[in-house]
């Protein structure tokens, strides 16, 4: 039996709570947007996906999905899974193209999204989202794996004790107090990055 086009789901909140009075929705999903939920959890592993897609339900973030199980061959979903991107160890960092970083070691990863740390102070000539692609352009990058979520490669780097120390100063180029602060006083030597196709 082929893939359906067209599968109708039901999707409910697996938040946490002793009693929970969600409600259930249901609505139909193309199957490149169910295959696509799958692939956030799985990544691109057919054997694992054809299984999944035959028990029926999947959890993705705080959400639970349900479909009718499906029934289909290795071979079709290895055909349904060649439309999505694969991991790319050879793709060389785009600093252009990089849309969020976290900055690791410390108790908890400091997130930055280009957005939030292009931002610039009154009359300061550079964003310390520069000052973050200068530094990662100069480190040793290590291409990690490709994101299905994010729908971005995932490098990582490690920061040299000068390294972190010159982020720490650029951290005045914050627009947010708070997240200066952070930058400044938390402790972190390792840098991820996720770079969008």
């Amino acid at each position: 039996m082929p893939i359906p086009e067209k599968i109708p789901v039901k999707i409910s909140s697996e938040a946490a709570g002793y009693v929970s009075m969600t409600p259930v929705v249901a609505q139909q999903f193309l199957a490149t947007d169910l295959f696509e939920q799958i692939l956030r959890v799985t990544g691109k592993n057919p054997p694992r996906i054809r299984e999944i897609l035959w028990q029926g339900t999947i959890v993705s973030g705080a959400s639970r999905i349900r479909w009718p199980p499906i029934e289909a061959a290795l071979e079709e979903v290895a055909t349904a899974l060649a439309g999505f991107p694969d991991p790319r160890p050879d793709r060389p960092f785009d600093p252009q193209r990089c849309v969020r970083v976290a900055l690791e070691g410390g108790r908890v990863p400091i997130e930055l999204t280009r957005a939030t740390a292009s931002g610039r102070r009154w009359l300061a000539r550079r964003s310390f989202w520069q000052a973050l692609m200068e530094t990662a352009a100069g480190l040793p990058l290590t291409y990690q794996h490709y994101s299905y979520a994010d729908r971005a490669d995932v490098y990582r780097a490690t920061l040299s004790l000068e390294a972190a120390r010159a982020l720490r100063a650029q951290a005045r180029l914050l627009r947010y107090s708070s997240l200066e602060a952070q930058v400044r006083e938390y402790s972190y030597d390792k840098l991820e990055l996720w770079v969008e196709r």
